[in-house]
């Protein structure tokens, strides 16, 4: 996996890619490079805990960082996530040419569900049961899915408090090792 990652950040898609971005909601950082980085410090700090198992949990995690956001440049504004034009989409698309990991994909294209769900529980105290089924069969690595989420979810600018919640709802339907109390603290 790791030479996947070197070749992708050596190819001119990620390089212009990864320089879009002006600080906004939920990314104050701006550009895409810098979220990126963002990510892989709370990646070793995950890893440092000793959450993070194996070297192979570690380098999908680091795909993911890379992946996930690189098409905001090219997406429509507000799109579904399974819309052709949904950065996750695009993101997959893209890692496709790469991996053939169907739940890792998987991973990718539904990365922002969690957020979605939680700011329709936020709003009207439910949320969409067909849509988190959808979500719990479809992808089948739901400690590193998890992981990932927190990874993602635990930059400035984001709510926390929605990780621990959908860890909790997760674990209600799945046996998970991740826990809420390893949501990582504000920098």
């Amino acid at each position: 996996m790791k030479d996947i990652i070197e070749k992708i950040m050596a190819d001119p898609i990620y390089k212009k890619n990864i320089e879009f971005g002006e600080p906004r909601y939920g990314h104050p950082e701006g550009k895409v490079k810098y979220h990126i980085a963002d990510l892989e410090s709370n990646l070793e700090e995950l890893k440092k805990q000793g959450r993070i198992r194996t070297e192979e949990e570690y380098w999908k995690l680091k795909f993911m960082i890379h992946v996930h956001d690189l098409f905001k440049a090219d997406a429509g504004k507000d799109t579904p996530t399974l819309h052709p034009r949904n950065h996750a989409f695009l993101a997959s698309k893209y890692a496709a040419q790469f991996i053939d990991d169907t739940d890792l994909l998987n991973m990718i294209q539904y990365h922002d569900e969690n957020y979605k769900l939680w700011k329709q529980f936020i709003e009207t105290r439910s949320y969409d049961l067909e849509r988190f089924q959808n979500l719990l069969s479809t992808i089948r690595n739901w400690d590193l899915f998890l992981l990932f989420i927190i990874i993602d979810g635990c930059t400035n600018g984001k709510d926390h408090s929605k990780l621990g919640w959908f860890i909790a709802e997760v674990g209600k339907y799945k046996t998970i090792r991740v826990e809420p109390s390893w949501v990582l603290p504000l920098r």
